[in-house]
């Protein structure tokens, strides 16, 4: 280890003067100079996706905890708990494990269910890169919102679908189907006070109601949790408008979660009161209704409509505010419209209850029209965003243009609605088998079964999976010949071996980098998938919206070959449907429990999780606006209290984290910080579908604030890759690293070195000698000497990240204000 000697105080007894004053020079003599004192510094680790022990990464299995709890922490190696200088061999260092924030015990895996609101939200996100036009924005913003509510909507309706449709509507007034199970024949008997159709539908409310308080109470559980995590008061000079992710309140969204949780719930409750009322209204609006009830009926829908036009009130307004941290209080009507959501359930529960004379439920619910509608809205709302989205990519910079031409966000929404669809239609399509095994959703049975628009859904699944078998084999096909033409690009990687190749392991190597380019073909396979989503689901749409009734009963009568191949593909649907959601949470559950596996799911889940709940308030949490404050807490205060240098080290999609956290440090705490990324999708996952927030020109804003950053990357890895910020010295792309980092057996590895791909960078030579360059540049950026090491001393009192950039600037930020609500960690 390293120690670097502390120089002898030429200031004289007097000490050294704060701030960027010099003393004047004593008559006759010198001016003196500043005192210098040992600098301290260490590098904080952040894991990627998958995570990591604190033992792991710190390469020690005595680590202790710092700071932090059990979801989220810093740790440090026991005999390294006293800060010293840097040394190059073995620096001071500390691991943050945020892994908790995404996994844990097997219930979290229920959050896969969520995944429809997941994508949309995400599409919020992933808009063009187009300075100015906030009107256009602000387009974007609404309709997204607008669409996340029809999702909301549509999962409501499905559980209602199940419980009030399926089973209290149709299985209940069908002997047959109610005496199949003894737990819900009291239903069915004749004479019993059950029997009517309006109390069968008041008690089957119970489980969509149960449904939206569950998600209720998750959205606010993690609202506690999660959005409340203040971040630190370092005022930026630009104000942070020079990246998006550097203003204040980027990463604080506890006022649009609040709010758009309101409505979200009042939506779920009122599509509920509509199930109810409508099943009652269409007996109350016939000749032989009940007129006593009509009147009641009639006030309980208008009362609904004016809290509906309420709800779109409210998500229509409810944009972020990022220019600071939003924590004015939630207003009151928004506070009480669920509240009053609620009641109006109740009256309408109440409404349900009188016996109507002849009143038999017969056929489907007069409320399945609503998925057709709901369709029909998403369909129209995704247009409209397309259209917005391509205006603003034409509005972008050319080289911050994201994929698909923009369409990316559309695209994404476009996929979770059609996701949303295929779920609730599987678990209806599953529990109508249950209920009438004799029956599917190719042919009638004792049930009319679930909304037609279901079974076209149903029907279109086949064709859209061999869609993906012919893409699969399509690429595979071309990952194999691309394979064959990096032959000899492998080879002169290892020009010792020319002689003496290796055929399989070249071979090997060259497969290894094909697959690896796979990610960079993404976007044109995302979009060919959902180019095939939408005119099938068009179809499916205007099928059931044209005929009312199945495909098979729509080619009923028709040549055989149709009539069968109309039935088998509903019937195939039907099940891919239904065993889609089982593997969906089985998927989840292996993802939480098994390391392995959940590199592999949360890659895509990680990404979707990092953006904070902007469109959908029922979407899994964001981890970082838990991360990020985290992160920007540690180095702001560890430079305040130090003044030390900080190299913060980021793997993956740690280096996002990291990124993220450096954009919110001010400019004097920024200057103490060097950013070094090994396998980082900044730019090749994040930058290409998120361009106005990690594009080309906000990556080139970071390296322009942060003038210590260096990338590692290998051609092999399937997820990092380089930054792409050009035009520097030292550019911070560093050429692909070696992997593996020797050919054949020799001396140093008698033994094959293995292929790394996207882990063990911090293993490699290049990470040490990348690390050592990151801090003795700093130290030079930062006034230092770099000879030394030492710094001038700040006045004892005066945290020396509080001064200037480099010793002499008089740039200050100030101290948080006293008593501030929000300013505590």
């Amino acid at each position: 280890m390293s120690s670097l000697p502390e120089h002898p105080d030429p200031g004289g007894p007097d000490g050294p003067v704060p701030g960027p004053r010099r003393r004047a020079a004593p008559r006759g003599g010198a001016a003196p100079g500043p005192r210098r004192r040992p600098v301290p510094a260490l590098e904080l680790l952040v894991h990627g996706v998958g995570g990591a022990t604190p033992q792991e990464m710190l390469g020690n299995p005595g680590a202790v905890r710092v700071t932090g709890d059990r979801t989220a922490a810093i740790h440090r190696a026991a005999d390294d708990l006293v800060d010293r200088p840097w040394d190059d061999e073995r620096p001071v260092r500390e691991a943050y494990t945020w892994s908790n924030l995404t996994s844990g015990n097997g219930a979290r895996a229920l959050w896969l269910l969520l995944l429809p609101f997941m994508i949309v939200n995400m599409a919020h996100w992933m808009r063009p890169a187009a300075p100015g036009h906030g009107r256009s924005h602000r387009c974007y913003d609404v309709l997204i919102r607008l669409t996340a509510l029809s999702l909301t909507v549509l999962l409501v309706a499905g559980a209602c679908v199940v419980t009030m449709d399926l089973l209290a509507w149709q299985c209940a007034a069908a002997p047959l189907c109610a005496d199949r199970s003894t737990w819900f024949r009291f239903l069915a008997e004749p004479g019993g006070w059950w029997a009517h159709p309006g109390r069968r539908l008041a008690l089957a409310s119970a489980l969509p109601t149960l449904l939206v308080g569950l998600l209720w109470w998750l959205s606010r559980r993690t609202w506690s949790a999660y959005e409340s995590a203040y971040p630190p008061v370092r005022l930026r000079a630009d104000g942070g408008r020079g990246a998006q992710l550097g203003l204040p309140g980027f990463w604080y969204g506890r006022g649009v979660v609040g709010r758009l949780r309101a409505a979200h719930t009042a939506a779920g409750l009122l599509t509920i009161a509509t199930v109810l009322l409508t099943g009652s209204l269409v007996r109350d609006l016939s000749p032989a209704g009940t007129p006593h009830l009509l009147p009641i009926g009639l006030v309980l829908a208008g009362v609904g409509t004016v809290l509906g036009a309420v709800v779109i009130r409210i998500v229509v307004r409810a944009g972020r505010t990022e220019i600071d941290r939003d924590v004015r209080p939630l207003p009151r009507y928004v506070t009480a419209l669920p509240v009053a959501c609620l009641v109006l359930l109740l009256l309408c529960l109440i409404h349900s209850v009188p016996v109507r004379g002849g009143f038999e439920s017969t056929g489907a619910h007069p409320a399945s029209w609503g998925f057709p509608a709901v369709t029909a809205i998403q369909l129209v709302l995704l247009i409209c965003l397309a259209a917005v989205a391509v205006r603003l990519h034409r509005a972008a910079p050319r080289s911050d243009r994201g994929v698909l031409g923009g369409l990316g966000g559309p695209a994404a929404a476009l996929l979770g609605c059609a996701l949303g669809g295929v779920l609730t239609g599987g678990v209806a399509a599953r529990f109508a088998d249950w209920l009438d095994p004799h029956s599917t959703l190719a042919g009638p049975g004792v049930l009319t079964g679930p909304p037609v628009l279901h079974s076209w859904q149903a029907a279109t699944l086949p064709a859209l999976l061999c869609v993906m078998a012919v893409l699969a084999l399509v690429v595979a096909i071309r990952t194999h010949l691309e394979g064959r033409r990096l032959v000899d690009g492998v080879l002169g990687h290892y020009p010792e071996e020319r002689r003496r190749p290796h055929e399989v392991r070249t071979t090997h190597l060259a497969s290894a980098v094909a697959r690896a380019r796979l990610t960079d073909r993404a976007p044109g396979m995302f979009g060919t998938l959902v180019i095939a989503s939408l005119l099938l689901g068009a179809g499916a749409a205007l099928g059931a919206g044209l005929t009312g009734v199945t495909p098979a009963a729509a080619v009923e009568g028709g040549p055989g070959a149709v009539s069968g191949f109309a039935a088998l593909s509903q019937a195939v649907g039907s099940w891919s449907m239904g065993i889609g959601v089982v593997v969906l949470v089985a998927m989840g559950r292996r993802a939480y429990r098994d390391p392995a596996a959940r590199r592999t799911v949360g890659i895509l889940w990680d990404v979707g999780t990092f953006w904070p709940r902007a469109a959908h308030p029922f979407a899994p949490p964001c981890y970082a606006e838990r991360a990020v404050p985290d992160l920007t807490w540690r180095m702001g205060t560890w430079v305040d209290l130090t003044g030390g240098r900080i190299v913060i080290s980021g793997h993956s999609q740690g280096s996002v984290l990291a990124a993220a956290a450096v954009w919110q440090l001010d400019a004097p705490t920024r200057s103490r910080v060097a950013l070094l990324t090994h396998g980082s999708p900044l730019h090749r996952l994040y930058g290409r579908w998120f361009p106005r927030y990690f594009g080309p020109t906000a990556l080139r804003s970071l390296r322009d604030d942060l003038r210590c950053w260096r990338n590692l990357w290998r051609e092999t890895d399937p997820i990092g890759g380089p930054v792409r910020v050009t035009g520097d010295d030292p550019p911070v792309d560093r050429g692909a690293l070696l992997d593996p980092r020797h050919y054949g057996r020799n001396l140093l590895s008698p033994l094959p070195a293995p292929l790394l791909g996207h882990g063990d960078y911090a293993d490699d030579p290049a990470y040490r000698l990348e690390r050592a360059r990151l801090h003795a540049l700093l130290v030079g950026e930062a006034g230092a000497d770099p000879a030394t090491g030492t710094a001038p001393e700040a006045a004892p009192g005066v945290p020396s990240s509080r001064r200037g950039a480099v010793d002499g600037d008089t740039t200050t930020v100030p101290d948080p204000p006293a008593g501030r609500e929000g300013d505590g960690p």
